[in-house]
């Protein structure tokens, strides 16, 4: 009988954290002012995903990650947090994150603005919504991997307090250029928020 109460009482706790973690991860979507001009954010949807690629295509030239990849992240919205932003009905960025409870590690899986929208605060914007709810799961810290190239993205995460933690040779498909995995300590944050 004791045995069945302990089972009973670790599968209470477990629903309870999952159903907080499903409640910190939940996002209402909203209008949004960033840097005084007014942008619609919501979580992204399955049916954001054509737009999504176009982004990747824009701001990459190809698409690192196929519709179908895309489509399982979404879905997985446990662990997983992928944020839109929108004017005019128009798909301007996004970025994704994964929250991983057993290393206490989120991870930006990518991000991406479209290029006349880019140094208009939209990434910085996503960037802090998502390290916000990494410190509330109580995440000890945030990495993301960034080309080596791209020097412009690299500025706006050492801004945030991202450190280069080492550099990953060949990591990128196709061109196998180096990335700089860069490293966020979220532990400042804890009871901040």
């Amino acid at each position: 009988m004791f045995e069945k109460f302990k089972r009973w009482i670790k599968t209470s706790r477990q629903l309870r954290r999952r159903e907080e973690i499903s409640n910190i991860l939940e996002v209402k979507n909203a209008v949004v002012s960033i840097k005084d001009a007014d942008y619609f954010l919501a979580r992204a949807q399955v049916t954001d995903v054509p737009e999504i690629l176009q982004v990747e295509q824009l701001v990459y030239g190809a698409t690192p990650w196929n519709e179908s990849a895309f489509v399982q992240e979404i879905k997985r919205q446990r662990d997983r947090l992928y944020l839109v932003v929108r004017q005019n009905d128009r798909l301007l960025g996004f970025a994704g994150c994964s929250f991983n409870r057993q290393n206490n590690e989120a991870h930006i899986t990518n991000i991406a603005i479209t290029p006349a929208f880019q140094n208009h605060g939209i990434g910085r914007y996503l960037i802090r919504k998502l390290v916000r709810k990494a410190a509330l799961l109580d995440m000890d810290q945030m990495t993301l991997e960034v080309r080596v190239s791209n020097t412009n993205a690299q500025r706006l995460y050492k801004k945030m307090g991202f450190l280069v933690k080492n550099v990953k040779k060949g990591y990128y498909f196709g061109d196998h250029e180096d990335a700089l995995n860069m490293v966020l300590d979220l532990n400042y944050m804890k009871g901040k928020n």
